[in-house]
């Protein structure tokens, strides 16, 4: 069974327009998630999706993968399935193109997982550390049951505190790194219009399990920092920095 890794990666973001391109440490981010996953994967099975040719003219010279796909796709996930007829493949593992921080050893994880599951999406989650992630409306709170299935995922403040004594404990945010089939990608396909969830929250997962479809959530290296704003990058040459 043969795996890849896809990297959707947008020119026109409404939060941070370029953010692929845009410079880390004398690096495009772009290439930063692409050589990460590299450490996971050989460089001949990562793609990276993008509607830009400015993009993909950086990825070509710096020889990687990349395939042009059209500028109406409304998330990463409706991007990849746009492609799957083209590549041969039977796992998609997505990592997003904001992900410069993301962990070989995750991606590595999220493959062997969607191998043993594989009529289940699998997605990432992270401890969340710090309050101003957990309020912040950028960054996906995770709820999840007893056996690491997705109970729901949102913007806001999950769970809600009734009392006053807060605690980190057991909060946690999401990695945005996915595992797709063929199956799951074609029904993506077919439901390209958001649901209710879906458009309101901004969380593309959500699209499955609106439509009764499980998703089961895998821990991930707390120290992923996903670039949303252009202030994001400050903490990630931080990071990089140590």
């Amino acid at each position: 069974m043969k795996s890849c890794v896809v990297i959707p990666a947008r020119y026109k973001s409404s939060r941070f327009p370029g953010k692929p391109l845009a410079k880390i440490i004398g690096k495009e981010m772009i290439l930063h998630v692409a050589e990460a996953a590299e450490k996971a994967i050989n460089r001949n099975d990562i793609f990276i999706l993008t509607d830009d040719e400015r993009i993909r003219d950086i990825v070509k010279k710096n020889n990687f993968n990349c395939l042009i796909t059209s500028k109406n796709a409304r998330t990463g996930t409706d991007r990849i399935a746009e492609v799957i007829n083209d590549l041969n493949y039977d796992y998609f593992i997505n990592v997003q193109g904001d992900e410069p921080l993301v962990n070989p050893l995750d991606i590595t994880k999220c493959i062997e997982l969607k191998i043993k599951n594989p009529s289940i999406v699998v997605n990432g989650f992270a401890p969340i550390n710090n309050w101003e992630d957990f309020y912040s409306i950028n960054i996906p709170k995770v709820i999840i049951d007893k056996q690491n299935y997705l109970i729901y995922m949102s913007r806001n403040q999950i769970p809600g505190f009734k009392s006053i004594d807060k605690s980190l404990s057991g909060l946690k945010r999401q990695v945005c790194i996915y595992g797709y089939n063929k199956n799951d990608l074609n029904f993506i396909k077919k439901t390209q219009n958001k649901g209710f969830l879906e458009e309101r929250e901004d969380i593309e997962i959500l699209r499955f399990i609106e439509n009764g479809r499980k998703v089961l959530m895998f821990e991930c290296d707390s120290s992923s920092i996903s670039v949303d704003v252009p202030d994001d990058i400050e903490k990630i040459i931080g990071a990089f920095n140590g």
